[in-house]
């Protein structure tokens, strides 16, 4: 009794701060614009405006930007995880932690901190010129988006997938040796497969981040690189619209309900397995 007691103020405060926000959202999503507190007139017609080709247009580019980021934050770090993992558990510790320090920094100001090394005149340029090099253009097209995205999500991927690395069975490993694997049988055979829940969850998360961020590609794109959280921010904040405004909330919180169920069925058979 002692312990549920001790759970129904988080209860309560995640009733107030998640749960009522979101039925609000799915309220706003299926009611018109002009509906009174002690009236509605529900309606798909903001969901339907989803398929507009425009909107749909941003809706693509959004996946494609988070497949994109998923797949470099995966490549930089599988190969940075394994390093990690064998190295001494105090030099892991000390690792993890260089790693984890940037996601304690607010967001905004780590991307202020992108646009002075990019910009036209910021430090990398200026280096590139002392060494006889031309001025680049770094700053407020996909590149910096990319870079910003890359480098604010690259902890979501490297954690999980140390996490998963750091509780394998290495006698695995020995037999496979044992047996006459090479290095290369070994990781793609025994070590990624055993690593495979951990790679499934940062890809998930590194994927649902990208494609819902907004402060990284409205300062880092000038304006002008429109994701999904973009356009849910634009519908609450400039345009007013937030029937439609919350239509797409929905449909981001599906996606991700969706990829969530996709990785428990993956553990779950892992651990079948």
């Amino acid at each position: 009794m002692k312990v549920k007691n001790l759970v129904k103020p988080y209860m309560i405060w995640s009733m107030i701060l998640i749960i009522l926000p979101l039925v609000m959202i799915a309220l706003y999503s299926v009611v018109t614009k002009d509906d009174s507190l002690l009236s509605f007139n529900f309606t798909l017609d903001n969901f339907i405006k989803i398929g507009d080709p425009v909107y749909v247009k941003v809706i693509v580019k959004s996946l494609a930007v988070g497949a994109l980021v998923t797949l470099i934050c995966l490549v930089i770090s599988y190969p940075l995880a394994l390093f990690i993992t064998r190295t001494s558990e105090k030099t892991g510790s000390i690792l993890i932690l260089f790693l984890t320090i940037p996601m304690l920094i607010n967001t905004l100001l780590r991307t202020y901190a992108w646009i002075s090394l990019l910009s036209e005149h910021g430090i990398i340029n200026a280096a590139l010129r002392s060494v006889g090099i031309a001025r680049q253009n770094m700053i407020y097209n996909n590149f910096s988006v990319m870079i910003g995205l890359v480098c604010d999500l690259l902890p979501f991927m490297v954690i999980p997938i140390h996490t998963a690395m750091a509780k394998m069975d290495t006698n695995l490993i020995d037999a496979a040796y044992d047996l006459g694997a090479n290095k290369l049988q070994v990781i793609t055979r025994v070590i990624f497969k055993m690593s495979l829940p951990g790679v499934i969850s940062g890809c998930i998360s590194v994927f649902i981040f990208s494609i819902s961020e907004f402060v990284v590609p409205e300062l880092l794109g000038g304006h002008q690189f429109v994701l999904i959280g973009n356009l849910i921010e634009n519908q609450f904040i400039s345009i007013g619209d937030w029937n439609f405004g919350s239509a797409l909330g929905i449909l981001l919180v599906v996606l991700i309900i969706a990829l969530a169920i996709a990785l428990r069925k993956t553990d779950r058979g892992d651990n079948n397995d």
